[in-house]
């Protein structure tokens, strides 16, 4: 395993980093700052991580403790910083934002556009489109700043369009936060539509039925050992000191 990490960062632009040791130990320094983000703090681990993966997307070790996060357990880049990521591209012709409509009518764009390439991107994300997602109305930034947030929608969804190879893979943090996981999913939704909260419930998919029966099976063996097990104590040990009595009598 080598020592050196990815120094991918513009030169003559902050703190270079050289080596893992390097790295950790600024980590551990950051860490133990206000400077860290809130969910950094005390975690120089967490902290060189997001140092490392903001590296391969061309981003400054304080640069990636700010526009790096981990959301549900996934690294996500801040829509802000995924856009001036693609503006620094060198293939990155422009990107253009702008909003049409108002209230229920109001429509995000985000035009995308590659050099070479005879088109651009063009994504637009609707409010119709976030009352679908059930994201309009919800409490914070969509209730307060609803173009905003439409507009962040957008730049996602045409910046990785367009830009894959510049955001490698990363969502936009804005983007994960609206995601719930499996365990954030509320119990009353599991149920809708007949289904339910219990392994091999009415409602699930092929798949989780196949696992749900395979573990009942796995469970029935284990039950029907122990029951052996059992049966092999209570009548082959007595069977064994009967046979031994009688080989001492004789």
């Amino acid at each position: 395993m080598t020592t050196e990490i990815s120094t991918n960062t513009a030169p003559a632009r902050g703190l270079a980093l050289a080596s893992f040791d390097d790295a950790f130990r600024f980590s551990k320094m950051v860490s133990a700052s206000e400077f860290a983000p809130k969910d950094f703090r005390g975690k120089p681990e967490s902290c060189l991580l997001a140092i490392q993966h903001g590296s391969e997307v061309g981003l400054s070790p304080m640069q990636s403790l700010q526009s790096i996060a981990v959301i549900n357990g996934r690294p996500t880049i801040w829509g802000d910083a995924a856009l001036a990521l693609v503006q620094s591209s060198p293939v990155c012709e422009y990107v253009r934002e702008y909003t049409e409509g108002e209230g229920d009518g109001l429509v995000a764009v985000c035009e995308a556009k590659r050099k070479g390439y005879p088109q651009p991107t063009v994504v637009r994300f609707s409010m119709a489109d976030a009352k679908r997602a059930g994201l309009a109305g919800k409490s914070g930034p969509w209730s307060q700043y609803p173009a905003r947030m439409l507009t962040l929608r957008a730049r996602g969804f045409a910046l990785r369009n367009a830009f894959a190879d510049a955001l490698r893979g990363l969502i936009t943090a804005e983007e994960a936060q609206d995601y719930q996981t499996a365990e954030q999913t509320p119990a009353g939704a599991r149920r809708k539509n007949g289904g339910c909260c219990c392994d091999g419930g009415h409602g699930q998919s092929p798949a989780s039925n196949r696992r749900s029966e395979e573990r009942r099976t796995v469970a029935a063996a284990l039950v029907d050992g122990a029951a052996a097990a059992r049966r092999w104590l209570l009548h082959g040990h007595a069977g064994q000191r009967v046979d031994g009595a009688h080989r001492h009598q004789h």
